[in-house]
């Protein structure tokens, strides 16, 4: 993927199943953490401290090809697929050297809590996708 960001990861005990594979489940967690390092690497923090903004999930999807066991290393490569006005859908991969462990999408919205704790939709601040533009799929530099 181009202009994609990886994280480096190691299977821990208690994310696999009876079987020894990891559970589905924490794969889930895996685009989470990958999400959180990639904003990291661009300056920034996915909550900030002070601040009424929030970025819940409008959806989330992985289609699995191979199984990941304990003790192994992985990466997840991701990059912004798209950087809209209020929402950025990533695109991931999950890979373990040369093979394929998954791969999928996900999309975030930008919102601001409201004085009585409902959320409201909201434009994504200029710094904040400024920072995000080199990890899109077309940056504009």
């Amino acid at each position: 993927m181009a202009n994609e960001f990886r994280y480096k990861r190691r299977v821990q005990f208690a994310e696999t199943d009876l079987a020894g594979m990891v559970h589905f489940s924490n794969m889930f967690r895996y685009l989470d953490e990958a999400e959180h390092a990639l904003w990291r690497d661009a300056g920034l923090s996915i909550v900030q401290a002070g601040t009424d903004i929030g970025w819940p999930r409008l959806s989330a999807a992985l289609e699995f090809r191979n199984p990941l066991r304990f003790e192994e290393e992985f990466e997840v490569w991701v990059r912004i697929a798209e950087l809209k006005t209020r929402t950025i859908e990533y695109e991931f991969t999950l890979v373990r050297g040369k093979s394929v462990i998954a791969v999928g999408t996900m999309t975030s919205i930008c919102v601001r809590k409201q004085p009585d704790g409902t959320m409201r939709a909201a434009e994504i601040p200029a710094e904040i996708a400024d920072k995000l533009e080199p990890y899109t799929a077309d940056p504009e530099s």
